[in-house]
């Protein structure tokens, strides 16, 4: 088995010399421990760490100029050069599906996604997501770890709007995928809940996992075990605006567990408006006025990633990007400063 590893590891990468990509940067600080192979892995998650150690090993990778090994540990200043293998080509079928932008640089797109829509495809065959949408709408996407996600760095449940961040480059992913990592990006959502909050504001601090009977779903676990594995979520809430009922709240979450704002809320008695999984209920107009269409005008949770704070990945100024509600929320909006004002 050794030897087969070790065969796998001096087999040379094919690299086409005249369209060949090649890329360099410094080592802005002193990393201690960190190797170079698990370095580049980090910033190019598209290679896999075997790939990039082989890349290391033809002397596609220079350190100051001169070949390095891939347990080389880097420090601040280091000139990292290295020579990309050819791309694969891409998986993603380019669809002209229409894509609300916020902002767009160089670097990075934001968009205000709609409910409905899938951030990316399961397989090669799936259609009509927002990976699809952003192939057809830029040429340039970073390759990411997957080749079904690309530009795709972070995501949002198929039904929940607002905004959401993209890259154009490897670097600028792999930034931004960063200060995901390390929760240095500030999220702020807007959800409608039901029933009036008690306090103003306070924090959630409960562990989440899947549901045990119910596949679909997760749930808070307050005794987890080794079947039901529970991941540590908390989430921070504050009240933005009250109606006899009903209550506006911005969420903060401090960390990014699956449907985690959507159960940490119902779970405290306050399930999110629209979302029938975790018990909130319907937004039509019957429900909200008491008279009218008992079919729900807004048949999804009223969950809206409304801010996000963060910095430029290649630039690094701060910036924060709103993103404004979407049709159905503006008007569960105003149906309830209309018919539900405290």
């Amino acid at each position: 088995m050794r030897n087969k590893e070790e065969e796998i590891l001096q087999r040379p990468i094919p690299i086409d010399p005249e369209n060949a990509k090649h890329v360099h940067f410094r080592v802005r600080r002193k990393l201690p421990g960190r190797r170079l192979d698990k370095y580049l892995h980090g910033r190019y998650p598209h290679l896999s760490r075997t790939a990039i150690q082989r890349l290391i090993r033809q002397g596609a990778v220079t350190v100051n100029g001169s070949a390095a090994k891939p347990s080389y540990e880097m420090n601040g200043g280091d000139l990292i050069e290295m020579t990309m293998p050819d791309p694969e080509p891409p998986d993603i079928v380019a669809q002209d599906i229409p894509l609300d932008i916020l902002f767009e640089d160089e670097h990075i797109i934001a968009i205000n996604k709609e409910a409905g829509i899938v951030c990316h495809p399961a397989h090669a065959a799936q259609t009509g997501t927002i990976a699809n949408a952003l192939a057809y709408y830029s040429a340039n996407l970073s390759s990411g770890s997957d080749p079904f996600r690309p530009g795709i760095v972070h995501r949002l449940d198929k039904n929940t709007t607002g905004v959401m961040l993209t890259a154009k480059t490897d670097e600028a992913h792999w930034r931004l995928s960063l200060q995901f990592e390390t929760r240095t990006i500030q999220k702020i959502y807007l959800a409608v809940v039901s029933g009036g909050m008690e306090l103003d504001g306070d924090t959630i601090d409960l562990p989440i996992g899947m549901h045990p009977v119910v596949r679909e779903k997760i749930a808070v676990m307050i005794k987890p075990n080794k079947i039901n594995v529970a991941k540590n979520a908390v989430t921070h809430w504050e009240v933005a605006e009250r109606f006899r009922g009903y209550t506006l709240v911005k969420l903060s979450p401090k960390t990014g567990r699956t449907h985690q704002l959507r159960v940490h809320m119902s779970y405290i008695g306050h399930p999110v408006v629209g979302d029938q999984m975790y018990g909130g209920p319907p937004a039509s107009m019957r429900a909200l006025t008491g008279a009218g269409d008992e079919t729900p005008f807004m048949p999804y949770q009223a969950l809206h990633a409304w801010r996000i704070e963060f910095k430029h990945p290649i630039k690094e100024t701060p910036m924060s990007i709103e993103a404004p509600f979407r049709t159905n929320f503006k008007k569960l909006m105003r149906v309830l400063r209309r018919h539900r004002s405290v």
